[in-house]
């Protein structure tokens, strides 16, 4: 009975510091996804930033069972559910607002639980260097139609007229080759010749490192959503 009140002893007296572990780390995650969230939004990575705002909200969920008030965390589920409708509509002013409410309300959670000294702010710099934010797929889909479309059916036949149609594979056919891979879609973009393709009928795109990675990141999706 002496070891098992001294052991319950032992667990209250480790319980405030184990929650306050807890919610630092809580809080650590929430304020790298509060910065992912900003570029993602103004950047119109509607993708991205739908998954930022998830991996908020489960956060915040579990920052309110350990507030002695989960109340507190109320008004910030608000302010999530007007960025959540911002990014529905794919409209950026909106999102800029409601993520500026949002921000608002995790400062003054922070000033009514006793931390007024840690104040989050709009981000004015990349959150990790490593994470490119723009939306890659979109940009190669529509690199792939300004650049390609005059020839290639990108996408869907049934919904494309090319305006000259010789004879290049349309981009279905291609991503479905035994021989597609990235690496031998990126040689082939960035080849140094005047012109590209066994017959040499087509003209080198001359598209920068980072127009290649969008490409071949667009055609890559392309072949997965086919496969799925």
């Amino acid at each position: 009975m002496g070891a098992i009140i001294l052991a319950l002893s032992a667990s209250s007296v480790a319980a405030p510091s184990d929650v306050s572990a807890a919610l630092s780390d809580l809080m650590t995650k929430l304020q790298l996804q509060h910065a992912k969230l900003w570029f993602a939004g103004k950047l119109s990575n509607w993708s991205l930033a739908n998954y930022e705002l998830q991996q908020i909200e489960a956060n915040l969920e579990a920052t309110g069972r350990l507030l002695a008030n989960p109340s507190q965390a109320d008004r910030a589920r608000e302010q999530i559910r007007a960025v959540r409708q911002a990014l529905q509509s794919k409209d950026v002013p909106a999102f800029m607002t409601s993520y500026a409410g949002l921000t608002n309300e995790c400062n003054g959670c922070h000033r009514s639980s006793g931390y007024a000294w840690i104040v989050m702010q709009i981000p004015l710099t990349l959150p990790v260097p490593n994470q490119l934010f723009v939306d890659q797929v979109s940009e190669g889909r529509a690199i792939a139609n300004a650049t390609c479309g005059t020839c290639h059916v990108v996408a869907d036949a049934a919904k494309e007229a090319p305006a000259f149609r010789p004879s290049p594979p349309a981009f279905p056919e291609i991503i479905n080759r035994p021989s597609f891979s990235a690496d031998g879609l990126r040689h082939f973009l960035t080849s140094g010749h005047r012109r590209l393709g066994p017959d040499q009928a087509m003209p080198n795109p001359r598209l920068t490192e980072s127009q290649v990675e969008a490409v071949v990141a667009y055609l890559e999706t392309l072949r997965a959503d086919q496969r799925r």
